[in-house]
């Protein structure tokens, strides 16, 4: 072997990857987009989580103990709302608009103090609070725990004695006995669709036109309406074959709980697809080779991973940059399957993020039409 040769080699690779600035981009502003990303997204805490209290202590006012203990939330992590019906609170929580339940019961102040001073008539659940919360997500779920925790230690440190309170966490309206993996698996499923359908399409797309066949296409009696839409369902059909082989696996290998309609999680996931593939189309007009193609990845993986809340709630992610992971369609995939396959909803209440997906394609698949009609 000659080192001549083997630096000659060398030299033409370094002057190839010179002349090509989009991959000089993806060698120095991927990584710094990658760790800013990650810095960003997951060294955040959990912030203004909506709970709703139900105070029904009749000694309620500046002297009561439980608006003491509320007085003493974090309000940065609680954002507390009321109710005066406990019914109420956990049907707001049911519906998703509120992250927890937090009940006091009747005569709390009166009851602590009674028990305090030795009178062991007083039963356990009047002093006790009621921690009714959504354990779909722990993520925020257990900030929610610790915040009231930590208000009634503070309460009670305050009073300068010991008084017999506690908090009942154990019981959840959704997710009592969901593990991390129920969790996760949702997320991980719609992030493993989103990639490897753009990805696919993209490679496709450019692969076609670099070769020609695309004009070919193009050329004959088929209209570009008619191409995109053989190439939606087409990519419908892959997503929800891909789904079905995650989730089988999901629940054979790591024994995932399934509470919900498992077609209607698919159909989430087909449209989720169907999105991906208009989006790929999109993209393949800014590549002319399959390498090109490739150097996409990072651009649609990296900010759907870390901002759709697949690992980390969007509630921690900073206020500045939130609003960028509800322009992410898998925002909308990640929640609406989570909440079928955990929560057991049904399309009366996910519509709202079925209706989001359906805008991202009908938007990205008209683009995508009119950008076939370009010829080159």
């Amino acid at each position: 072997m000659k080192a001549s040769r083997a630096f000659a080699v060398t030299k033409r690779v370094l002057r190839d990857l010179k002349n090509d600035r989009r991959q000089l981009a993806l060698i120095f502003i991927a990584p710094l987009l990658v760790i800013s990303l990650f810095g960003v997204a997951f060294t955040g805490d959990v912030k203004d989580v909506r709970v709703v209290v139900v105070n029904g202590d009749v000694a309620a006012g500046n002297s009561s103990l439980s608006e003491k203990i509320v007085s003493n939330f974090d309000t940065s992590v609680l954002n507390v709302a009321y109710s005066n019906s406990e019914s109420d609170a956990i049907s707001q929580v049911q519906n998703g608009t509120a992250s927890a339940a937090i009940i006091f019961p009747v005569y709390f102040t009166q009851s602590v103090g009674a028990r305090a001073a030795g009178q062991t008539s007083i039963a356990q659940e009047n002093v006790t609070i009621k921690l009714l919360a959504d354990k779909s997500n722990p993520n925020v779920s257990n900030p929610i725990i610790a915040a009231v925790n930590t208000a009634v230690a503070k309460t009670i440190e305050g009073l300068g004695r010991q008084a017999p309170v506690s908090v009942d966490s154990s019981n959840a309206i959704y997710g009592a006995n969901a593990k991390f993996i129920d969790f996760f698996a949702p997320g991980i499923i719609s992030i493993a669709v989103w990639q490897l359908t753009t990805l696919l399409t993209l490679i496709s797309f450019v692969g076609e036109r670099t070769s020609g066949t695309l004009f070919r296409l193009l050329a004959s009696p088929l209209k570009e309406s008619e191409l995109v839409v053989g190439y939606a369902v087409a990519f419908g059909v892959i997503g929800t074959t891909q789904s079905a082989v995650l989730l089988t696996a999901a629940v054979v290998l790591f024994n995932v709980t399934i509470v919900g309609d498992v077609l209607l999680a698919f159909g989430v996931i087909a449209l989720l697809a169907v999105v991906s593939e208009g989006l790929g189309i999109l993209l393949s007009s800014l590549a002319r080779r399959e390498a090109q193609a490739i150097q996409f990845l990072p651009i649609v993986v990296l900010p759907a991973f870390l901002l759709s809340g697949v690992f980390w709630p969007i509630q921690a992610i900073p206020a500045w940059l939130r609003p960028v992971s509800y322009i992410l369609p898998t925002t909308y995939a990640v929640d609406a399957v989570r909440s079928v396959i955990i929560r057991g909803w049904g399309l009366d209440k996910i519509y709202p993020d079925v209706v989001a997906l359906l805008i991202f394609a009908s938007v990205f698949l008209v683009l995508a039409t009119l950008l076939l009609r370009r010829r080159e």
